[in-house]
């Protein structure tokens, strides 16, 4: 196995030209900044060297919250047998130390894999340059949830002061999808969770953005991952919703609102928040009669809602 090992390295070196440590270590922690000084770090700037991990620094502006411990496992397996092959990205910071910019889960990994020392290519950067080049070498290079994503093109525009169009050109998207991203930090936490943990998708979740009522929002939501509906399902929902409220704008329906009963008019709205619907109230004429009218857009629509009137 040690074999094996000693050919990949060799392998490694032939490909991207690691320097090593200008006191002839190898393998070990050396001790003192002595290993990297200042020449060291002059000359490291724009090549890969093998860098010890502990004198690698956590990225400050990491986007990611959260790593998968069954994935990271599984990435120190495979370092433990082939070796690091994408080499991580780092900055010097002096005393002999480097921060971290982009490949947090591969450092982290080979920790778990209990490597020394870890392929680093060096990049030159100076506080703000190394906020927007790590958020934006995050958001292009590793696997982050939409809401991750959302919060980085959220911290290049307030911190790093661009606009959304100049966000789009950094991460090689288009305006219309980094404006849709950012629509879902719009969303009520709870909402944001189900992304994060990838029981909703982002096309489910822009779809009940529109929606001013939280609650409202929660249901339709709590509805589509129950289901298992379509994004285009959900919309249409959604649509079916909204309708009856840009209806009462018009003056023909605000001339007929004005005879109905206000309390009548709170129930309506509570039983379309209740079944995730359209319902209407209609009254028989000069007595007290009438009847509901509750819509349903598919055949599990109404025995979604056929199961909730039997539980109610």
């Amino acid at each position: 196995m040690a074999t094996k090992k000693a050919a990949l390295g060799r392998g490694l070196d032939a490909l991207i030209s690691i320097d090593r440590p200008s006191d002839g270590t190898s393998g070990e922690e050396s001790t003192g900044s002595k290993m990297y000084d200042f020449e060291d770090r002059l000359r490291l700037v724009g090549r890969v060297a093998e860098i010890e991990v502990e004198r690698i620094k956590p990225n400050p502006y990491q986007p990611r919250d959260s790593f998968d411990e069954a994935g990271l496992e599984e990435l120190a397996t495979s370092i433990k047998q082939v070796g690091i092959v994408q080499p991580i990205t780092v900055r010097a910071v002096g005393g002999g130390r480097f921060e971290l910019i982009s490949g947090e889960r591969r450092l982290r990994a080979a920790k778990l894999a209990g490597l020394a020392r870890i392929p680093s290519y060096v990049r030159q950067a100076d506080t703000e340059e190394m906020l927007e080049m790590a958020i934006v070498e995050n958001i292009q290079r590793e696997e982050l949830n939409p809401i991750e994503i959302a919060h980085g093109y959220e911290r290049l525009i307030d911190e790093c002061g661009l606009t959304q169009e100049q966000v789009s050109d950094k991460v090689g998207k288009s305006r219309v999808a980094v404006t849709n991203t950012l629509r879902l930090l719009r969303l009520p936490a709870y909402i944001q969770s189900l992304i994060k943990l990838g029981s909703l998708t982002a096309g489910h979740a822009r779809a009940v953005v529109t929606i001013e009522d939280e609650s409202l929002q929660r249901k339709i939501v709590e509805v589509a991952v129950r289901e298992g509906l379509s994004v285009r399902e959900v919309e249409r929902r959604v649509r079916s919703l909204l309708k009856p409220r840009e209806k009462t704008t018009a003056p023909t329906q605000k001339a007929a609102n004005r005879g109905v009963d206000p309390n009548m008019r709170a129930i309506t709205d509570r039983l379309r928040s209740r079944f995730s619907t359209q319902v209407q109230i209609r009254p028989h004429g000069s007595d007290d009669s009438g009847r509901i009218e509750i819509s349903y857009y598919s055949r599990e629509d109404l025995e979604r809602l056929i199961e909730e009137l039997l539980l109610s």
